[in-house]
């Protein structure tokens, strides 16, 4: 099924009620020993230094500071669990921002630590549903990014590539780089083929973001897509 929404698409609504709903943060992590237990639904957001996670998180829930969001990467040092929607909802999950990989200002042993637990926890938590791979559209994929592809597909998790800050790319670039990285990550595995181009500055991608999100839970948990009987 394709994770692209229509102007009818259902999910849209569906997924504009989970995130304006109950969102709060309730864990911090920062070793694999430090993991909360493994109850519910998992969707964790990881990407580069400085690509725009905590942003996104933020976007995604209307809230301008659920996520700590920094110009200096390397910010967010943990792994950070927010929990999204009703308690008891069947869409409710808990949604996880990953500490960036590659680049940080902070020193290179911090930074392999942090690489180290976000591989451990990729590779190792069961009730992972998906991985969102956030890309800066300016840059693509890098080398960094590679290598978290690689240890998705090795175990099994399914992921999807979210391209932010497309709205500093002109139309014909973004398309362009729409199209390259999906044939950059069409022979993986686990990859989810559709592409997902977002701006949280602009709100671009967003509703279609929640939407595919809203999608992902309603397969996971059997539910019906009735936008009636969704969180509120």
């Amino acid at each position: 099924m394709s994770d692209a929404a229509t102007i009818d698409d259902p999910f849209l609504e569906i997924g504009r009620k989970l995130f304006a709903g109950e969102a709060g943060f309730y864990w911090a992590a920062a070793s694999l020993g430090g993991l909360p237990p493994m109850t519910g639904v998992e969707i964790a957001f990881a990407g580069r230094s400085n690509v725009g996670k905590s942003s996104l998180v933020n976007a995604l829930t209307g809230r301008r500071t659920l996520a700590r969001t920094s110009h200096t990467p390397g910010r967010t040092q943990e792994l950070n669990f927010f929990r999204i929607g009703r308690a008891g909802s069947p869409l409710a999950f808990t949604l996880v921002d990953m500490p960036g990989y590659g680049f940080a200002a902070v020193g290179k042993e911090k930074v392999a630590a942090w690489t180290d637990l976000i591989h451990a926890y990729l590779r190792g938590r069961a009730n992972l549903a998906r991985v969102y791979v956030l890309v800066d559209s300016r840059h693509g994929l890098k080398d960094t990014d590679a290598r978290v592809l690689e240890t998705l597909d090795k175990a099994a998790v399914s992921y999807q590539i979210i391209l932010t800050k497309v709205d500093e790319l002109r139309q014909s670039e973004a398309e362009g780089r729409i199209a390259a990285t999906r044939s950059a990550i069409a022979k993986r595995p686990a990859a989810f083929p559709d592409i997902l181009p977002t701006s949280s500055r602009t709100g671009a991608g967003i509703a279609e973001l929640r939407a595919a999100v809203a999608r992902l839970l309603a397969e996971r948990s059997s539910t019906a897509p009735d936008p009636s009987g969704t969180p509120s």
